[in-house]
């Protein structure tokens, strides 16, 4: 391909190649490169963790030289919890049935003439990740299972954790059934742009980074993308809502890992209740080093016990992904849900009430990927929906939203079996008609 990085192209016509056999590669055969790759992470763990202390030590300094926010430096930490967490994933997505090769319809055109659709991997899968170094296992564990190849761009700030995972990935994997070259590792800034120009190579390019870095992808490629581009998550604190739940669950959305997008990133309280529930929530906010940047109505009840700022427009709007929180005082649930739908950005928001009316009504009008009632936004997550891991959240709304697992790596295609058949006899006057009759079969690859 003209004005593309050579190397680029020849990792690229590697992955084509291996995915067209990966594709064919047996379930057993898949899994047991995944039960592989996590005894092989768990065996390299100590090497793991020392590039991955590089790459921190590196991280601080930028820092401390303001080039580099804490909550990244968060993000890219790794420790013997975080590689235990790692390997669990990696054999729970062995353990989860096969994605491929699933008959999704079966259907009688005529006597002997059946139609099958069937589920089959996507082809070659871009990822371009920041930070975060275990998203590298994620995707390619979830990639391998759905018998995609997969080219793989983290982040410079994770440079050496990402290079350790990835040999003991690659490695682990390749046997006689998983073909060398099915994983891929690209290392420069520069390789993010030759990569959106592989539109012959790659089928689906899947970007987890900040807003910027996301709407930057998609509007330099001709790949389909699939992702979000931001996550301002809400709770919403209902009239009705037990108050004490409600703090425990503002709290652990907000404080229990804010650095990620399913953090929430904005407080609402309806008026009903909020003099009495905002100094509680506020009290644990506060112990906790939470900036509150509050409504009009916020500041009169919060100010007298802690300091608070003023919300601009532009909060509303915002994604913190750090010890800071917007809040407004809402008249009711069509306010909330008015807010949430206006404002936010269609990954996650929950509501906290005990009226089962108002809860069905939030659930029904909140057009969000994942609408949650009385429990933390931080569930939203690929893992904890049973899923093994994921790829990302997608806040599109076509092929795969939410949390996206193996479901989102597979795609379909017709398969038609006939015993010469030919349309001439089913057209014009005398045309014969279709049974079309659903067949209780499944077609086995």
């Amino acid at each position: 391909m003209e004005g593309v990085d050579g190397s680029i192209i020849e990792k690229a016509g590697m992955a084509k190649s291996a995915a067209l056999k990966l594709a064919n590669a047996t379930i057993a055969e898949r899994n047991n490169g995944l039960l592989r790759i996590a005894a092989a992470i768990d065996k390299h763990r100590k090497k793991i963790l020392a590039a991955n202390e590089k790459d921190i030590e590196a991280a601080l300094a930028l820092t401390r030289e303001g080039r580099m926010s804490r909550a990244l430096v968060d993000r890219l930490k790794l420790d013997d919890v975080k590689i235990d967490e790692i390997i669990k994933s990696v054999r729970d997505v062995a353990h989860l049935e096969d994605p491929v090769g699933r008959t999704q319809l079966a259907l009688e055109l005529d006597k002997d003439l059946e139609l099958f659709q069937v589920t089959c991997p996507i082809g070659v899968i871009g990822a371009i990740f920041e930070s975060r170094p275990d998203v590298l296992v994620q995707i390619s564990s979830l990639c391998l299972k759905t018998g995609n190849a997969v080219m793989l761009k983290g982040g410079s700030e994770a440079h050496n954790s990402n290079a350790a995972l990835f040999e003991a990935v690659s490695e682990a994997a390749v046997g006689v059934e998983i073909p060398a070259g099915w994983i891929q590792l690209l290392e420069t800034r520069e390789d993010v742009n030759e990569m959106l120009k592989l539109s012959e190579y790659i089928d689906l390019l899947v970007p987890r980074g900040s807003e910027q870095f996301v709407k930057y992808i998609q509007a330099n490629t001709n790949i389909m993308v699939l992702g979000h581009s931001e996550g301002i998550c809400h709770v919403y604190v209902d009239s009705d809502a037990e108050l004490k739940m409600a703090v425990e669950i503002c709290y652990d959305s907000k404080v229990q890992y804010p650095a990620v997008c399913n953090a929430a990133e904005t407080l609402l309280v309806d008026t009903a209740i909020a003099a009495e529930f905002l100094p509680m929530i506020g009290k644990r906010y506060k112990k906790a080093g939470v900036e509150l940047r509050g409504c009009q109505k916020t500041l009169e009840i919060l100010n007298n016990i802690q300091q608070i700022k003023q919300a601009s427009e532009e909060d509303w709007r915002t994604e913190y992904n750090d010890l800071i929180i917007s809040i407004k005082v809402v008249d009711g649930v069509d306010e909330a849900i008015d807010h949430i739908n206006r404002y936010g950005s269609g990954h996650t928001d929950a509501i906290v009430t005990e009226n089962t009316e108002t809860a069905l009504k939030f659930l029904r009008f909140v057009d969000s990927s994942s609408v949650m009632h009385n429990t933390s936004t931080r569930f939203s997550d690929g893992f904890r929906y049973g899923k093994g891991a994921e790829v990302g959240i997608s806040t599109y709304k076509v092929h795969a939203r939410g949390p996206v697992g193996l479901e989102g790596l597979v795609i379909y295609k017709y398969l038609l079996i006939g015993k010469g058949h030919v349309v001439a006899p089913y057209v014009g006057a005398n045309a014969k008609a279709f049974t079309h009759r659903a067949l209780s079969k499944q077609f086995l690859l």
